[in-house]
């Protein structure tokens, strides 16, 4: 059993890790991104439940309403309900790369719990393909969250257009995603490109963040 924890947490983690450590200017309390990630593993929970009683209720069957409704909405809509309300009016939420970090982690929670889950039922030997698969597209659908949190926390005269587009862009992504999984038999040749898509996405995302910051503060020091 601890091998398989070891397992599921190392990539998160290791991408946690390495997304926390791309912020340029200050990086932000252990203890408060520890509790983001504490969040997002406990939201597995309740978003199976939820997609449990969906798909009793309505018995999904289309790869579209599985895709864009069961999965992508259920899942980025509470990870984006939990940013808002644990994190987003917190006052360690003070700079625009906070954003990133904090909806990163609780994306990277959810996505160890759901990795280890899936890595019990079906052995070890998936767990390379969930690492470069499912647990770093939720860190990216993360990363493009957090971004747009960080553009609303900052723009009062445009809060509401950026936090839907908080939840649009990655709820988006992630349904084309998981439509990808359920549609073609050969779908690693389309996953790839798209995963290398997320990844510059992203980090297009995490250089703004900072260059945005960066203007931010010249321009207090300059003022």
């Amino acid at each position: 059993m601890l091998s398989i924890i070891t397992v599921a947490l190392t990539p998160a983690i290791a991408l946690l890790l390495f997304f926390y450590l791309k912020d340029e200017f200050e990086q932000e309390p252990i203890t408060m991104v520890f509790r983001c990630f504490v969040f997002g593993a406990l939201l597995v929970f309740p978003v199976m439940f939820v997609q449990f009683a969906i798909q009793e209720e309505a018995g999904f069957l289309s790869p579209y309403a599985i895709s864009f409704i069961q999965i992508g909405f259920i899942e980025e809509f509470m990870k984006w309900f939990i940013v808002l309300v644990a994190v987003f009016y917190h006052v360690h939420f003070n700079q625009r790369y906070d954003g990133i970090v904090y909806a990163t982690a609780i994306a990277l929670g959810f996505a160890s719990v759901e990795n280890m889950l899936y890595i019990i039922a079906n052995g070890v030997d998936t767990a390379f393909l969930r690492a470069v698969f499912p647990v770093s597209s939720h860190a990216l659908f993360g990363v493009v969250m957090g971004y747009y949190f960080g553009k609303a926390k900052f723009d009062d005269s445009h809060r509401y257009r950026y936090l839907f587009l908080a939840l649009f862009f990655p709820y988006v992504l992630h349904s084309l995603y998981h439509f990808i999984l359920l549609t073609l038999n050969q779908w690693v040749y389309v996953l790839t490109p798209f995963m290398v898509f997320l990844w510059v996405f992203a980090l297009t995302k995490v250089k703004k963040a900072n260059r945005q910051e960066a203007i931010n503060q010249f321009s207090q020091r300059a003022g």
